[in-house]
């Protein structure tokens, strides 16, 4: 068709070109394009539907036309080329994005037929008839059009025009509920304020019930697929808040069917969401009370008209519910505004009706695994209300609830959960996840630091408690929940730190029990620490308890050192792990005011021979050279001015403090563990220090003189900030800071100096050892040689009669030699030479012959026939060899 024309005679406003002419030429047009626009035709036909709409307010005939045109825009477009879908990108999202400009004319019906358009592109069906020439466009090339010409935001706008019109607006949420499950669309959407203002109208009357279903998957797909933030500050205000109110009650207490307890639900999620903004004003509007009543109205009665004759059943959707208000609840006492709310509405005796053995014979509105679930969330919630709400704590009695169901949960009964939940994560076919949680709650409550609660604790025997639990645990066999386990140990500890932490009484009955299950901790396998299952927590909670628990009670403290505690806190320092070093020191540094340590450190040996000394100078210099402390390749001090100075010191520049706040050098004590080093070898006095090298001594030079250069240090930070401050000493107090600077740099020097005559002793001593290593070796060489040469003149008189004569005439000659050349009278002469021997060696009566070796004779027990008829090529001792007899012998071998 020449669509030009039409435009032109629609654009034309003569009188002479009749209505009807118009209408006629129009539905040309749509009886010519049945089957779908052509993407090249798209332009001219959204602008011929745009003069239809502009003439609609004057002719309403129009809107038929208009709607029918809307109409073939839901059947898939006509594509002539492949490059079609790229050259008409640009008018195709032009023309969607006059879709949503022509939702703002008043007409029911075209509005709808638009929405309804809209809602086709995402149920796209392939055309029945084939167009000759014409390729179907794919289907989601609309999608992503639509998103291109921004519809999202538009459709959201034109929702404003229809508050009272109830049917177009459900069309409107229909295409909406499309629209937001792109991320682009949810994006433009959010950009519009779709959230507050679909949010804000919930609660409008809607007999169908469609409103509040399509608005509720609106604000998901938002949440889902846009920035959450912004979401929740939209909805964060008091319009819409009331709005969720209202409609939250009405279906908690109205709603009875599958569908309305999930809506439900879903509304309560939401508001979770938006609970979690500080800003929300959930108070203000009364929601925080409302939530309040319903999570406890089943536990605690109440006489409030809400929930008078309301009731929970063991439905999936009620039970989904309770979950969720005991969630709200967590995420509401965030906020120390609640805490009023919380105790009017009696949460913790709520909670606290959960804690408690699950009585068998009575009969409850949950089944066992619902129940099981409820109890593990309500003691999660508890362990976030309970430290805020302190006086009920203890008005319902929460430290014997609490001791009775971990009582419980350390017998051995037939009772055992089924592990479904979150909560019950590793618990299945145990008590672990009881235990689990329970202890989380106690810890809490404990890390509260109230005496009061503390001081009930212990009187009711939770020292003894805990450590009997410790010690079950650790007769149990390694299981799958290995992981539950460490947690439930580590807790343990812990909560035995908080207790006995400064109280004298309470380390005491914490005693030898609870230094057995330490020490046991202790002596764990390092390789275990690799593993990430919560060994190196349950470490840590071990070395806390160490500094809460022994140290300070001097009975715990020898019956540590007498069990060889200090042994296994030294081989787990050796391991060189730093997330364990700065601890460890520090509870060395403790232990060593016992003067029964100095001998067990002293005692104590590592790999390799290595001692507690060395140990603790090889740690130095590993944290020297990771804070960038110049030192020279033998450990001697660069710098003398500033020995101790780290490489961040030398980037920061000095500025002046206030004096309250500690400065860098000061600061610098507490970052390291320097100090620690230093004060456990001070301990130890620094000197008869067993197992240390050359190296050590130069390095322990360092060490000695720590708080000395610390003090330099403070005194040069002094005199800088002095400087920068522009201020000007007293003759007599800038005389003593030269001074004490000087000092200091002479302390520097000195060390130094011994350093120097260290390293020239070390190297001067390593000569001497050298030396002595060749003098050895030379020796060996020339014994070698003597014995060669014997070995030499041994064979020559054995192989050679005129050397073996040679020889006996020297051995005469000798002999000769060595006796007087006058005889005593009267002295008797005995011949001590035998005549006709031929050797060349003293002789005597017993003589040792030389035989040949038993390796090469095969020993007493070889067969050495005479008789031999083949000798065995191998060598060595004889042997019988099988040989094959003649042909007219009938033996089958012959022993040789």
């Amino acid at each position: 068709m020449d669509l030009n024309r039409i435009i032109k005679l629609l654009e034309e406003e003569d009188k002479d070109v009749s209505e009807e002419k118009q209408l006629n030429y129009i539905k040309k047009l749509i009886h010519c394009y049945q089957n779908g626009f052509p993407l090249r035709d798209l332009a001219q036909i959204f602008k011929i539907l745009s003069l239809c709409a502009e003439k609609i307010e004057k002719q309403p005939c129009f809107v038929e036309p208009a709607s029918d045109i809307i109409k073939l825009c839901g059947l898939p477009f006509l594509k002539k080329k492949v490059s079609d879908e790229i050259t008409y990108t640009e008018d195709t999202a032009n023309s969607f994005a006059l879709l949503g400009e022509l939702m703002k004319i008043p007409s029911s019906a075209l509005r709808i037929q638009i929405c309804k358009c809209i809602v086709d592109f995402y149920h796209a069906e392939p055309l029945k008839k084939h167009i000759p020439g014409y390729q179907q466009v794919s289907s989601s090339y609309k999608i992503k059009m639509v998103e291109v010409g921004g519809l999202a935001k538009a459709m959201v706008q034109s929702a404003l025009l229809l508050e009272n019109q109830l049917v177009e607006k459900l069309w409107v949420l229909k295409v909406l509920q499309h629209l937001s499950t792109s991320g682009v669309n949810c994006t433009l959407m959010v950009k519009a304020q779709a959230a507050s203002r679909i949010c804000a109208h919930l609660n409008d009357p809607d007999p169908s019930g469609q409103l509040l279903f399509r608005s509720s998957e609106v604000l998901w797909n938002l949440l889902e697929k846009s920035s959450k933030e912004e979401i929740i500050q939209q909805l964060s205000n008091l319009e819409c808040l009331l709005a969720l109110k209202e409609v939250f009650k009405n279906l908690f207490v109205r709603g009875h069917s599958h569908y309305e307890r999930q809506l439900r639900n879903d509304i309560l999620v939401i508001t979770t969401i938006i609970a979690q903004n500080p800003g929300a004003p959930m108070i203000e509007c009364g929601f925080t009370r409302d939530l309040i009543l319903f999570a406890t109205f089943n536990e605690v009665k109440s006489q409030n008209p809400l929930v008078k004759s309301l009731k929970l059943f063991n439905c999936y959707e009620d039970f989904e519910l309770k979950k969720l208000l005991f969630n709200i609840i967590v995420i509401l006492c965030k906020d120390l505004a609640t805490v009023q709310l919380l105790i009017d509405g009696k949460v913790i005796l709520a909670l606290f009706t959960y804690v408690k053995k699950p009585e068998r014979l009575k009969i409850i509105e949950w089944s066992a695994a619902q129940y099981e679930e409820l109890q593990l969330h309500a003691i999660a919630t508890l362990s976030s209300v309970a430290p805020l709400l302190i006086e009920e704590y203890m008005s319902c009695h929460g430290n014997s609830r609490i001791l009775a169901f971990l009582e419980w949960c350390g017998h051995e009964d037939s009772y055992f959960i089924h592990g479904n939940s979150f909560h019950g994560t590793g618990g299945r076919g145990n008590k672990f996840a009881q235990m689990r949680y329970t202890l989380r709650l106690l810890r809490a409550m404990v890390y509260l630091e109230d005496e009061t609660v503390n001081k009930d604790l212990c009187e009711r025997g939770v020292i003894h408690q805990l450590i009997e639990i410790f010690k079950t645990m650790m007769s149990r066999p390694a299981e799958k929940e290995e992981a539950i386990a460490l947690e439930i140990q580590s807790d343990t500890l812990l909560i035995l730190s908080g207790l006995c932490e400064n109280y004298i009484q309470r380390k005491e009955m914490f005693g030898t029990g609870g230094v057995d299950i330490v020490l046991h901790v202790m002596k764990t396998d390092p390789k275990n620490l690799q593993r990430g299952l919560g060994y190196n927590v349950l470490l840590f909670s071990t070395l806390d308890s160490i500094w809460c628990c022994i140290l300070g009670c001097y009975d715990s403290e020898d019956y540590f050192l007498e069990k060889e505690g200090i042994f296994l806190l030294l081989d787990i320092l050796a391991l060189n792990q730093k997330k364990f070093c700065n601890l460890i020191l520090g509870i060395m540094v403790e232990f060593c005011d016992n003067p029964k340590t100095s001998a067990h450190v002293n005692a104590w040996r590592g790999k390799k021979d290595l001692t507690a000394a060395s140990l603790l100078i090889k740690l130095w210099r590993k944290e020297e050279k990771e804070l960038g402390v110049k030192r020279d390749k033998n450990g001697k001090i660069v710098d003398t001015k500033r020995p101790l100075f780290t490489s961040f010191q030398e980037e920061q520049k000095a500025m002046p403090l206030p004096a309250n706040c500690p400065s860098i050098a000061v600061m610098d004590v507490a970052e390291n563990i320097r100090a620690k080093i230093y004060a456990v070898l001070d301990k130890l006095d620094f000197e008869n220090l067993p197992g240390l090298s050359a190296e050590d001594f130069v390095t322990l030079c360092i060490i000695h003189r720590y708080f000395d250069f610390k003090i330099g240090e403070i005194w040069n930070e002094v005199s800088e900030e002095i400087k920068l401050e522009k201020l000007r000493l007293v003759t007599a107090d800038e005389r003593s800071l030269h001074s004490i600077i000087a000092a200091t740099e002479n302390i520097g020097k000195m060390v130094a100096s011994l350093q120097s005559e260290m390293i020239e002793n070390q190297a001067l001593q390593d000569v001497q050892n050298e030396q002595r290593v060749y003098a050895k070796i030379q020796a060996t060489h020339k014994q070698r040689e003597q014995a060669t040469k014997s070995w030499e003149n041994f064979l020559a008189r054995t192989s050679n009669a005129k050397t073996l004569k040679k020889a006996k005439k020297l051995q005469e000659k000798a002999i000769e030699s060595s006796r007087y050349t006058e005889r005593p009278q009267n002295a008797t002469f005995h011949q001590t030479v035998i005549k006709g021997l031929n050797t060349t060696v003293p002789s005597g009566r017993v003589v040792t012959v030389q035989s040949t070796p038993t390796r090469l004779l095969g020993g007493p027990l070889a067969d050495t026939d005479i008789a031999l008829r083949k000798l065995p090529i191998r060598g060595g001792a004889l042997q019988r060899v099988k040989v094959k007899p003649p042909l007219n012998d009938p033996k089958k071998s012959i022993p040789t």
